[in-house]
């Protein structure tokens, strides 16, 4: 059944599980933060992540158009300035897919679906070769920095492991976004492998760091 949320309109992907700290100045945004601040059920100030196809998050001419696959996300901590902006973090609960857009507010709303994951049998068998092939990556990474990355402890749920990795892997907006979109843990996790296999490569050609920290994104299970 659809539920009518708030939207927030990104040059970035959100997934269920990360977390993403937002800086609210615009005034449709901050009108959108004070609507989730009315309600006093923490848990419930929710409203739908969703990356940009075409335009600007910020400007004159602005969102020209959105995808329609998104991440339902929860404030979870709001800091007010004395000029009207906030910095918040949100946490991704789960993926959902856009439908009917209500521009009559102060700031977008829309009608959100959640997606399931399509159940998967295959899916844990994928995990190992995913872990491998990030064990990889971390270790040409960390040979090119000159210096250990990270290795901390990963989830072996496919699907919370598909996230975790989509969370934290230097893609571009669109790979990412086809992630998102992926409809089972395993589809997910074989997309990853063969993209940080590509990365792997590509920092063999050409020995410098990616443009993305990895790990730089939060991820929370909850």
């Amino acid at each position: 059944m659809s539920e009518r949320l708030p939207v927030f309109a990104l040059n970035t992907v959100l997934f269920p599980g990360a977390t993403l700290p937002l800086h609210v100045f615009e005034d449709r945004y901050r009108a959108l933060v004070h609507h989730l601040l009315t309600i006093s059920d923490k848990t419930l100030r929710l409203f739908a992540v969703v990356a940009i196809r075409e335009g600007y998050e910020v400007g004159a001419h602005g969102v020209q158009s959105l995808h329609r696959v998104g991440t339902v996300a929860q404030m979870t901590s709001v800091v007010p300035h004395a000029d009207g902006r906030f910095d918040i973090e949100v946490v991704g609960r789960s993926r959902m897919r856009l439908g009917t857009l209500d521009t009559s507010e102060p700031y977008l709303t829309g009608d959100v679906d959640v997606l399931e994951d399509r159940p998967c049998d295959e899916a844990q068998d994928e995990v190992r070769r995913s872990l491998e092939a990030y064990s990889g990556y971390r270790r040409q990474l960390g040979e090119l920095r000159g210096e250990d990355v990270s290795d901390s402890k990963l989830p072996g749920d496919p699907t919370y492991l598909s996230y975790t990795l989509a969370a934290t892997c230097p893609l571009p907006l669109q790979e990412r976004q086809a992630l998102l979109e992926a409809d089972d843990a395993r589809q997910r996790l074989i997309m990853l492998r063969h993209a940080l296999r590509e990365e792997a490569r590509a920092m063999r050609a050409i020995p410098s760091l990616p443009a993305t920290e990895v790990a730089r994104t939060g991820w929370c299970p909850n």
